[in-house]
């Protein structure tokens, strides 16, 4: 009984399996129902910018790619910030990546500055009794001398007497007159040897204090001269300083001990090396800069020291910090108040990414925030993807608001009386005028109220028209240099906001100016900020003021860099 249900169960098995092999035979294809959709390609949905005409897995993550049919839009490969390329695409705009990693930031600061002898080694020679100047061994500046050689001889009736008491007194009488003698300028060495002087020596010498050169000369043979009056200055000129001014932005880098190297025409071909011994904790408040000394050995050559007084020079120091996360320069575009990266994704597909900066070396920057060590970033090339970028979001956004060309006569006339404030401000700042600001803001807070009142209705300028209502905020400043930094604020946010506006018809007229080295007195800024104007005053520098009034370069309508 057993072997006939065995036996049924197998043919039962075979008829099954003969009957699904006629059904799917490879020979004859299923029929397609007329009511199936046709497929236009494969994607994936988690990285929407790999396609394929035929079915299989995304390359990135692995995942199976979903079909998209006829009539369906498929995922949005070009929301967000993400730019898909194809392989022709990304040959011809020349695309390369590098590698975010640690490593080490290496700087290299080109200064300038003056080679002055070392104060510590400068001495003024004055007389301390009253007498006449008999004989003078140095007598003209730039005598070389020698630490307790004469330098002059001199006749006093005061010192001559003294001199012949202590010859004469013995014991604590002595010893007072020879403390009267240290009071009149001997030394003790000359008090000494004032035993062994003649009776009938009527002079005294005045000998150098130090080794050195003699930088200035005052007097003449037979000159009388008075108690304190000044005789000669002596430096020494074997150390010498090198002092060089150093700004806020470069105090992350400078620190005592570095080693600067340095250059003078006056000895061309030779670089001379020394430590950095002193930096000055003073800024000046309007330069925002510090002064910082350099130590140098200065030889004798050929008769004469190699580096001469007050010599110009220009130095460069050079400094590597510890390994940070780092990206070249050219990886990184800042146009704006964000720098920006584009970062490889792989599949050809290029992600924006905004990164915070720390320092600025020569060829690499510091990333503080925004990518990771093993991201991939575009180094050439992310120019034009930023612009394929820009064109996505311009498509992709539907235009809403009132055009451009409609501008209200309140409109205009709200425009044109935030100008005139701001124009005043700039020319207050130009003239490096304190009180002016303060009083040229003090309307600041109505007129651009009465701005945003009126261009509140188009939504497209929501954006910058917060940006500007926080920059307002003008209460009065104590510090030129902090009114200048809220005026920075103020002008990109107003300078964003109106610069489009100068190529509508009929709009009030202003110009706009360009400053290309704001970061220089501003930190943590752009190099390039601009501000308004009115059309009939020359463009003048708020930012520099006089130090660099003219500084400055106008912007011709939809030039400006939003």
């Amino acid at each position: 009984m057993k072997n006939l249900i065995t036996i049924f169960l197998i043919i039962a098995a075979l008829g099954a399996g003969w009957f699904l092999r006629g059904s799917h035979s490879p020979g004859i294809p299923p029929i397609a129902s007329s009511s199936e959709r046709k497929v236009l390609f494969y994607q994936s949905a988690m990285h929407p910018w790999i396609k394929s005409d035929k079915p299989g897995r995304c390359t990135i993550c692995g995942m199976e790619l979903t079909p998209v049919y006829e009539g369906d839009k498929g995922f949005d490969a070009a929301g967000g910030d993400v730019v898909p390329l194809t392989q022709s695409q990304i040959q011809v705009l020349k695309v390369q990546t590098v590698e975010v990693k640690k490593e080490p930031l290496t700087k290299t600061l080109r200064v300038a500055g003056v080679i002055n002898d070392d104060q510590r080694r400068h001495r003024i020679l004055s007389t301390y009794v009253d007498g006449r100047i008999d004989k003078l061994f140095a007598n003209h500046h730039g005598v070389e001398v020698v630490a307790g050689e004469p330098l002059a001889l001199l006749y006093s009736p005061t010192l001559l007497q003294t001199e012949r008491e202590y010859r004469q007194l013995t014991g604590e009488l002595r010893k007072s007159t020879a403390l009267r003698l240290r009071q009149m300028g001997l030394t003790p060495e000359q008090i000494v040897a004032l035993s062994d002087k003649p009776d009938d020596a009527l002079n005294s010498e005045i000998l150098a204090p130090l080794t050195g050169t003699v930088v200035e000369h005052d007097v003449y043979e037979g000159q009388y001269v008075t108690a304190g009056q000044k005789l000669f200055a002596i430096a020494d000129f074997s150390i010498m300083w090198f002092l060089f001014n150093a700004y806020e932005q470069d105090m992350p880098w400078i620190k005592a001990g570095q080693t600067v190297e340095l250059s003078t025409p006056s000895v061309p071909g030779k670089v001379f090396a020394g430590k950095i011994t002193f930096i000055d904790p003073n800024f000046d408040e309007a330069t925002r800069s510090t002064q910082v000394r350099v130590e140098l050995p200065n030889p004798m050559v050929a008769g004469r020291r190699e580096l001469l007084h007050r010599l110009y020079a220009e130095g460069a120091v050079r400094v590597e910090l510890p390994e940070v996360l780092t990206v070249p320069k050219s990886a990184v575009m800042q146009t704006g108040p964000e720098a920006v990266v584009y970062v490889d994704h792989g599949g050809g597909a290029y992600a924006r990414s905004v990164v915070q900066l720390g320092r600025r070396g020569d060829a690499l920057l510091e990333i503080v925030s925004g990518i990771k060590a093993g991201d991939k970033v575009v180094t050439n090339g992310n120019l034009l993807i930023d612009g394929q970028a820009e064109m996505n979001r311009s498509f992709a956004t539907p235009v809403v608001g009132i055009p451009l060309a409609a501008l209200t006569d309140a409109q205009n006339n709200a425009i044109s009386g935030f100008i005139k404030v701001a124009d005043g401000m700039a020319a207050a700042l130009a003239a490096d005028d304190l009180a002016a600001f303060n009083k040229a803001s003090e309307p600041t807070m109505l007129q651009t109220g009465e701005l945003i009142d009126t261009l509140k209705s188009n939504p497209d300028w929501k954006p910058k028209l917060d940006a500007l209502d926080q920059s307002r905020h003008f209460h009065g400043f104590d510090d030129i240099q902090k009114a200048r930094v809220a005026f920075h604020a103020f002008s990109v946010a107003a300078t964003a906001l109106l610069e489009p506006l100068r190529t509508v018809k009929g709009a009030p007229d202003f110009k706009v100016w360009e400053c290309f080295m704001v970061d220089q007195i501003i930190p943590n800024v752009p190099a390039k900020s601009h501000w308004l104007q009115l059309t009939g005053r020359p463009g003048h520098n708020p930012y520099f003021g006089k130090d660099m009034l003219e500084c400055v370069k106008e912007i011709k309508p939809g030039e400006a860099q939003p």
